[in-house]
């Protein structure tokens, strides 16, 4: 809490105390129960993993436009995110035990992800073969959500993975056969803005953990350090382009947890934001 608003709560808390409460109207009472029922359908229908837009458009967007762009592509974004959202509301019910309360949200967002994602398959049937990688992912990612272990770091890698891999289906979307049983899978470039995507995003699952849920734990800051200098140092002999900006990141991981560990979650996530525009800035324009 800011001191502004810390000052601000006394001050009205004094006054509070030395003149008498304002009777309660029944237009105040409706619209406290309005903004009651408000913040109850956010948190039914809106997913607050704020950071996962960004790993789940970048992979994506970065291999449509280095692929072979087209409307397939816009098609294929719609029913990735449609799927997402049926993927959140799906780990938030198994989170709350299959409350009945939570279960629409799943059932709307599964529908409209099938409404989207079946006339696409239909019309590009191989991409079903990339259900033998995803259903595993998906199954392992439920389970920890089951188990109320969604914020597990190997649960992290399993939907950094996920989204990852969408640089390679990107890709390959809208391309000749190249021969491969995944269609995509055969062709280098797809592999490599996979590789980039994976190796940001688990550190930066790493990095958020160490100004967060685990600030001020040696292990994970030390993990965290070791992750980001080991992928820099291989994407500059691989992709010097992506090493360079991926040793930004490891010079980050070094210095922001030790000497603002105070961090606000706000201020981090833009950090994020604009680090995840830098990366797709590289991806695009980097020789593969």
């Amino acid at each position: 809490m800011s001191t502004d608003m810390s000052t601000g709560a006394s001050t009205g808390t004094a006054a509070a105390a030395e003149s008498p409460a304002a009777p309660a109207t029944p237009a105040g009472a409706a619209a406290a129960a309005g903004h009651r029922a408000s913040r109850r359908w956010v948190r039914l229908w809106v997913p607050n993993h704020h950071g996962a837009w960004a790993m789940l458009l970048l992979p994506l967007v970065v291999g449509a436009i280095r692929g072979d762009l087209g409307l397939a592509h816009a098609w294929l974004l719609l029913a990735w995110l449609l799927a997402y959202l049926a993927y959140w509301a799906t780990s938030v019910w198994l989170r709350s035990r299959l409350r009945a309360r939570y279960r629409p949200p799943v059932v709307a967002y599964a529908a409209a992800a099938a409404a989207v994602g079946g006339p696409l398959l239909l019309a590009e049937p191989d991409l079903v073969r990339w259900g033998v990688v995803y259903a595993p992912l998906l199954a392992a990612s439920l389970a920890f959500s089951a188990r109320r272990a969604e914020r597990a770091l190997v649960n992290d890698v399993l939907t950094v993975a996920a989204a990852a891999l969408m640089a390679v289906v990107a890709y390959g979307l809208g391309r000749p056969d190249d021969g491969a049983w995944l269609p995509g899978a055969g062709l280098a470039p797809g592999w490599m803005l996979a590789a980039a995507c994976f190796a940001y995003f688990v550190g930066t699952a790493l990095y958020v953990k160490t100004m967060i849920r685990n600030r001020g734990s040696r292990a994970m800051f030390a993990a965290s350090v070791v992750y980001h200098v080991a992928v820099a140092a291989v994407f500059a002999w691989w992709l010097p382009w992506v090493g360079g900006f991926l040793a930004l990141m490891a010079v980050r991981a070094c210095l922001v947890p030790r000497h603002w560990p105070s961090a606000r979650p706000s201020a981090i996530g833009v950090g994020e934001v604009v680090a995840s525009v830098v990366l797709a800035v590289v991806l695009t324009v980097a020789p593969l």
